[in-house]
């Protein structure tokens, strides 16, 4: 029987989300992996179907920002970024309160792309 073609299923992973709370914008252990670690994305907003993409992408793409350091101990494998901005422009989109909870959406891996789209409108909420 010929498995050339099979690749062993990670069941380290997971399933990828990003969660909002009042303390920042978290993103799990399996958008990292999922994403292989990229040092920079762009962080996109669908302001009209409330959805946001993490896309990896080079330091010299236009409004690249840091994701992975690749630099720090490879144990920690989530990112938070601490963005008031951020946080604010996501609260207001979505009418959340953060003082009352968090939210955990998530995510949809396009290996293609090596994109992750998350559709804020379907969120779980976390306290």
């Amino acid at each position: 029987m010929d498995l050339s073609n099979f690749k062993p299923f990670n069941f380290q992973e997971g399933v990828p989300y990003l969660s909002v709370t009042e303390n920042g914008v978290t993103f799990n252990k399996a958008v990292t992996l999922k994403m292989q670690k990229p040092e920079y994305v762009l962080f996109l907003i669908d302001r009209q179907e409330k959805m946001v993409a993490l896309k990896a992408c080079d330091e010299k793409t236009p409004n690249a920002v840091k994701f992975f350091n690749t630099n720090r101990n490879n144990a920690i494998l989530s990112v938070r970024w601490n963005s008031r901005d951020l946080l604010n422009t996501l609260s207001q989109l979505m009418d959340w309160d953060l003082s009352k909870g968090g939210y955990r959406i998530s995510g949809t891996f396009y290996q293609e792309d090596n994109v992750i789209l998350f559709d804020l409108k379907e969120p779980i909420i976390i306290k």
